[in-house]
């Protein structure tokens, strides 16, 4: 089925992050953010590398201070994705963060200072072909807008958002990403919704900012995040977590994955298991994902739990195996290709992934 008009990231223009672009019609763009110290540039190199590995296309690096810039700059030469810097409240950091190789800036221009210091960024930043991303956030909003009470949370970060890019516009500045973020899901809806109808053309960083810890961080993203990109809402995103980083665009990958969006990776299709089942499929399954992780082929494999939820139920997948009292049925896209005993199930379904990877 195709649709009759343009999806709203269709309509967005395009802008360039590095090699990587946003907007315009591209792939949705996942990026994640460093944690360790960005003046020890060999630690933060690392995270990178590991973020980049992890599925990040872009990865944000924080210079909070001037030690920080020379750490920054090695990262930048270094890195094998383009480096974003997030600045907050010292423009002369935005600036010095250009000039070391930034790709793109992350700004709140509401805590930049007066327009002097933002219109100084903006310049340094157009000279050198650095993107911006003007990110509003509901914590953050200018006092005029944060105090005034006949607008509602998402009226308030559409505003704020409309007046930093007219800004951005009028001074001839249009390489701009938009983010307003909240840590509310339907703030976030009704927020982003907006954005993509009063100012379709700017490319959108989605994100649910806060969202809290490895699950509840997981729940809110995905149902935020998932129901904007199935809108055609949304060019790159972040999954934001308490937790490692690198826990980060696995959650975004899948999120893309079961929208159809973009596929990276394996994915494991299991059953739940129930009475019918005869053989460990938690620890089998399990198993099974961890020795696929670092796969970057897009298959499908199916471990299913019983003849019910077997080579049936699993007919699109590229492997597969439905378990049985002691044993697995190995099928591929429907097809029986061989049986095997439940201990070396895992071993066989990962030669026959590996036969499969090769001949492709």
């Amino acid at each position: 089925m195709s649709l009759s008009h343009p999806l709203p990231r269709e309509l967005t223009r395009p802008v360039h992050v590095g090699g990587v672009q946003i907007g315009g019609g591209a792939p949705v763009v996942v990026q994640s953010m460093t944690c360790t110290d960005t003046a020890d540039a060999q630690a933060t190199l690392a995270q990178v590398c590991a973020l980049a590995q992890a599925g990040c296309d872009i990865v944000r690096v924080s210079v909070p201070t001037e030690a920080a810039l020379e750490g920054f700059r090695t990262i930048c030469a270094e890195s094998p994705v383009p480096i974003v810097a997030d600045i907050h409240f010292n423009h002369k950091l935005a600036i010095g963060a250009v000039e070391a190789g930034a790709a793109k800036l992350r700004i709140n221009p509401g805590n930049i200072g007066d327009w002097a210091k933002v219109d100084a960024v903006i310049d340094a930043a157009g000279a050198a072909g650095c993107a911006i991303r003007i990110g509003v956030n509901a914590g953050s909003l200018e006092q005029d807008i944060a105090e005034r009470d006949d607008l509602t949370q998402p009226e308030k970060l559409v505003m704020s958002s409309e007046r930093f890019v007219k800004h951005f516009e009028d001074r001839g500045f249009t390489n701009i990403v938009l983010s307003a973020k909240a840590h509310s899901v339907q703030t976030t809806l009704d927020t982003y919704r907006a954005l993509s109808r009063e100012i379709p053309h700017v490319p959108l960083h989605l994100g649910v900012t806060e969202a809290g810890t490895k699950l509840q961080g997981t729940i809110k993203s995905s149902v935020g995040l998932g129901i904007l990109l199935s809108e055609g809402i949304g060019d790159t995103m972040r999954v934001s977590l308490t937790a490692d980083p690198v826990e980060e665009p696995p959650v975004a990958w899948g999120i893309l994955q079961s929208l159809g969006l973009r596929r990276r990776g394996p994915e494991i299709v299991s059953c739940p298991t129930c009475a019918r089942c005869q053989v460990n499929l938690i620890a089998i399954a399990e198993e099974v994902t961890e020795r696929l992780k670092n796969y970057a082929a897009p298959l499908s494999i199916a471990v299913m739990g019983c003849a019910v939820n077997g080579p049936g139920e699993a007919s699109d997948a590229d492997l597969g195996v439905a378990c049985g009292r002691g044993q697995g049925l190995l099928f591929s896209h429907g097809q029986i290709i061989g049986k095997v005993a439940e201990d070396q199930i895992v071993d066989a379904l990962m030669a026959e992934v590996d036969k499969l990877i090769e001949e492709k």
